[in-house]
């Protein structure tokens, strides 16, 4: 039984996939089933489950290991799959969504994401990342009356093909030089290289796996698929991708290059300083021009993606700690502006253009009020959680000795605020259309309560998380 502790939480949501999977195919038509209620189940029973493993440093089958680090990445996970749930009550009927189709797509995507996090295998954070990327394609097209859907969908599907491909050559090479694919494995061999400077084959793995990740994080120049992904997807799955599988490929990021590739850091930092910084300026300057929210937003994630790296090319205790707390500042930040963006929707229209959020002050105050929250907390304002997980992002950097890299990431911060503020002017210094805005579910209201809370809550008193995360990174070696 000890075997198989470690996957506890993974089982649990794919237990609840399959679930939502078969009552979907005894629905009869037209007939409501609560699946919703299903996924929040199953991720209220992996929380519980990682929660209760919390320091046991449990391993199943010598791939999968539940450390603290794994189950940090599984509770921000949890965040993101039950606020997803929250916010889809009614949103999938109102899009014309398939229900099961979409809550159990979402739940293998999840688990997909829960076991990229817990794998010290190469080949099996490949597999996790098909299980979650194939879950994420389908998921960006399934409102088969788009076009632009399709468009979006198979764009990516082209480009994560490609990136996959990437990624497979580089366990391919990391095999050759450590003839293992275990991280643990590798790690030795990368450390016992001669004093003449890593091989070749060593510099081709740690250089394709790199290219494999950056894509799965949007970062500069393997984003091309951000943008059109973002805004042709139904906006309740660009919330869920834009952190979920963000946070999935930073955990795999963070264990395989802080771990196993850590010996050769001195190789891949500065190429991944040249990419942090185009990531952060790209994502700025473009998300300036930007009139749609769900393109800003997109160019918004890639920014942010920019900062996180900064976390990663810190090396330090104090900058993988960062990279978690800003995860889940990002998470249930992100979630939430998203999340009133498909909450305002109509099967008309998709509210996502910013001259929509015109007026909103004037028609639903609280909800103005509560995005103005998200959209500061994005901006990196006090007392919001962007504003401690972009604190501790840059003072990481600073500590590290990387000034440039500093400025940099202030500065694109600063400029970033901009269309921020301008979807705030544009809600409470605009005149409106007097157009009926659709009535929120409780489950929705719900969701933005928890979301606001947290973003408060992690602004105000973090000191609790920051511990948490510096605990979960003791065990990433």
């Amino acid at each position: 039984m000890s075997n198989y502790v470690a996957i506890i939480p993974i089982v649990s949501v794919m237990l609840t996939a399959t679930a939502a999977m078969l009552a979907e195919a005894f629905r009869q038509p037209g007939e409501r089933m609560p699946l919703f209620g299903l996924g929040l189940i199953g991720l209220v029973g992996a929380a519980i489950s990682s929660i209760m493993l919390w320091d046991t440093d449990a391993r199943s089958f010598g791939v999968v290991r539940a450390d603290n680090f794994t189950l940090f990445i599984n509770l921000i996970l949890c965040v993101v799959g039950v606020l997803t749930m929250l916010f889809s009550t009614e949103v999938v009927e109102r899009e014309g969504l398939p229900p099961g189709e979409f809550y159990a797509l979402t739940l293998f995507g999840l688990s997909g994401m829960m076991l990229m996090a817990a794998a010290t295998d190469l080949l099996v954070i490949f597999l996790a990342l098909e299980v979650l990327s194939l879950s994420v394609y389908v998921l960006t097209g399934l409102r088969r009356s788009s076009s632009t859907g399709a468009e979006a969908a198979f764009k990516y599907f082209l480009l994560g093909a490609f990136s996959s491909a990437f990624f497979l050559y580089g366990i391919a090479f990391a095999f050759a030089v450590s003839g293992s694919t275990r991280l643990d494995q590798l790690g030795v061999a990368m450390s016992s290289q001669g004093t003449g400077g890593p091989p070749t084959l060593a510099l081709l793995a740690v250089g394709l796996l790199a290219v494999g990740f950056a894509f799965k994080v949007s970062a500069v120049p393997f984003h091309m698929w951000t943008p059109d992904a973002y805004e042709g997807a139904p906006t309740i799955v660009t919330a869920f991708m834009s952190t979920g599988v963000k946070a999935a490929a930073f955990a795999a990021f963070l264990r395989v290059f802080l771990s196993a590739l850590e010996p050769l850091k001195g190789e891949w930092i500065p190429v991944l300083s040249v990419i942090a910084a185009a990531t952060m300026i790209l994502g700025t300057v473009v998300g300036v021009v930007q009139t749609n929210i769900k393109r800003m937003l997109a160019y918004s994630s890639i920014a942010h993606g920019g900062y996180l790296l900064l976390g990663i090319i810190a090396t330090s205790a104090t900058g993988k700690a960062a990279v978690l707390f800003y995860l889940l500042a990002y998470a249930v930040t992100n979630l939430g502006a998203l999340g009133i963006v498909a909450l305002l929707g109509t099967p008309q229209h998709q509210h996502d253009e910013l001259r929509d959020f015109a007026g909103l002050w004037q028609s639903r105050p609280a909800l103005a009020g509560v995005m103005t929250i998200f959209l500061l907390s994005l901006g990196g304002f006090p007392p919001t959680a962007g504003f401690i997980g972009k604190w501790y992002i840059f003072a990481a950097a600073v500590e590290r000795g990387y000034y440039s890299l500093a400025i940099i990431g202030v500065l694109t911060s600063v400029v970033s605020v901009f269309f921020y503020l301008r979807i705030i002017v544009m809600m409470y210094m605009t005149e409106g259309s007097e157009t009926a805005r659709p009535r929120l579910p409780i489950a929705a209201v719900a969701g933005l309560g928890l979301a606001t809370l947290a973003v408060l809550y992690l602004g105000v008193l973090p000191t609790k998380i920051i511990d948490l995360a510096l605990d979960s990174i003791a065990t990433i070696l």
